[in-house]
């Protein structure tokens, strides 16, 4: 896939290297560009999760990454999920959610669906999608959220290994407690290396599927 370019819009450097890697992982030879604005979650954390406040801005990234070439834009954050429906009657190039493809695979596979996120701003934004999903096929689903704020201090702070761990734990409580777990931020999704194969398959991250998806986009499925 050599002659197809991918740009990728993050709120936290935290995604850049996963992601690239996911992506020449999953169609070898994509060109990659990454675009990072890491003031976007401070402003949602003080606004309350306001996105349109970051509208404008984000529009104009998607623009440079038209103007770079891009075949298709990436939206690595589930807390501005939304605005890539919103901006992407303006851009000639298809946006993809980051989480779109997990959202629907969670709503057709389980009806107890927990919603793990370690940033507030990122749970309504999820909820709401897994929510439209399980209505765009006519079924109901129960969503039992939990913000893990402790491990995102961790995380700021540069303690990866105590962000692991504590999430790690509260995913195992939420696991118990509903038939399937969506993980509702990309940079989370390295905590299920801590878990065993069979532990695993309880959880539903959106970077792989994500990545597939954008897969899908390109060769024009």
């Amino acid at each position: 896939m050599g002659r197809y370019k991918l740009a990728i819009v993050h709120t936290t450097p935290v995604t850049v290297d996963p992601l690239k890697a996911l992506a020449q992982e999953t169609m070898p030879g994509i060109e990659v560009v990454n675009l990072v604005d890491d003031s976007i979650l401070p402003q949602l954390a003080v606004n309350g999760g306001q996105v349109e406040e970051i509208r404008d801005r984000w529009r104009e990234y998607a623009r440079i990454a038209e103007k770079l070439g891009a075949d298709c834009i990436l939206n690595a954050c589930s807390s501005i999920g939304e605005l890539s429906a919103l901006v992407q009657p303006d851009i000639g190039v298809p946006i993809v959610r980051i989480d779109d493809a997990m959202a629907e695979h969670a709503v057709r596979s389980a009806t107890a669906i927990g919603v793990a996120a370690t940033l507030e701003t990122t749970l309504n934004p999820t909820q709401r999608l897994l929510l439209a999903k399980a209505e765009k096929i006519g079924k109901t689903v129960e969503l039992v959220p939990v913000v893990a704020s402790g491990a995102y201090r961790k995380l700021i702070e540069g303690d990866k290994e105590g962000h692991d761990e504590e999430l790690a734990s509260v995913l195992r409580e939420l696991g118990e407690r509903t038939e399937l777990v969506v993980l509702a931020q990309a940079s989370m999704a390295r905590v299920l290396s801590r878990f065993s194969t069979q532990e695993r398959e309880r959880f539903l991250t959106s970077p792989a599927l994500g990545m597939a998806y954008v897969k899908r986009r390109l060769e024009g499925r």
